[in-house]
């Protein structure tokens, strides 16, 4: 991966990551587009630390009053009904679906599930989704965060661990999920934003170690992309927890869609290989 590579990926995967389009569909397919190797999954996981860190940042005072909240419960009984004690146990709950299938399912992840063919009609596919549960909450009376139950919890994180298919959108998929459960959209968002610390932080970590190793771009590229991610992706939060305050998810769907159809009409017609660009 060159330099040049990696600031432009770095710099979709700062815009992309937390709206409902998908980072890793961006990564994955730009790079096919510009005739650059895929660059893999290890390197999406990496990156999204940096997105990651912009949420640790931006919503830094709900984490410390969530951590101290649930670490004060452990051992005072009488804190345990602290919403935000609970919160912290909604969270780790809500992660523990996108643990189990990501390990059970890593090599499909790194490797079949990266078909261009499979990118196109999730995007298609979970924009519908989300356009169809837009529409429900719209419907009704939005659910605020406090309501948050540990059901509804792990109905967050199974639409999380969706994610791990390109193409789906973790914030997409989360928020899709919160908004058909009846929360508001501002609602559905942080919450999807919360429970996804855990996940990409181990993740993250974990792919750390495949860096620099076989197909994996080299340490220099990935941390110059992870910087980039972090700077723009605090950026897009502020943006989008504005935005969807007052508009709806449509563009967002649209938009989706036609990237979509663009994907499956380059394979259909062999302008794209679905798997082009991969590395073997």
């Amino acid at each position: 991966m060159s330099w040049f590579e990696a600031v432009v990926l770095g710099l979709l995967q700062g815009l992309t990551e937390f709206l409902p389009i998908s980072s890793s569909a961006h990564l994955r397919v730009f790079s096919a587009l510009a005739g650059w190797d895929d660059p893999g999954a290890a390197f999406t996981a990496v990156t999204q630390l940096g997105t990651e860190a912009a949420v640790l940042i931006y919503f830094r005072r709900d984490i410390a009053a969530i951590i101290r909240a649930w670490t004060s419960s452990l051992v005072r009984k009488e804190r345990r009904g602290d919403p935000n004690a609970r919160m912290g146990w909604f969270v780790i709950a809500g992660s523990v679906p996108i643990c189990v299938l990501g390990v059970t399912f890593q090599h499909g992840i790194e490797t079949a599930l990266r078909d261009l063919r499979v990118i196109g009609t999730t995007l298609i596919v979970f924009g519908i989704i989300l356009a169809l549960a837009d529409r429900y909450a719209a419907a009704r009376r939005p659910r605020p965060l406090g309501e948050l139950t540990l059901p509804h919890a792990l109905g967050y994180g199974f639409a999380q661990s969706l994610a791990l298919i390109p193409g789906v959108s973790r914030s997409g998929g989360t928020i899709s999920a919160g908004l058909l459960l009846g929360y508001g959209r501002e609602a559905a968002a942080r919450f999807s934003f919360l429970l996804a610390i855990p996940a990409v932080l181990a993740s993250g970590t974990l792919e750390l170690f495949e860096i620099g190793e076989g197909p994996a771009p080299a340490w220099g590229p990935t941390l110059l992309a992870t910087v980039i991610a972090f700077v723009v992706g605090y950026a897009a939060i502020a943006w989008f927890l504005r935005y969807i305050s007052t508009h709806t998810f449509t563009p967002f769907v649209l938009y989706r869609v036609a990237l979509g159809l663009l994907i499956l009409g380059l394979v259909g017609f062999g302008v794209l290989g679905p798997d082009a660009g991969a590395v073997e």
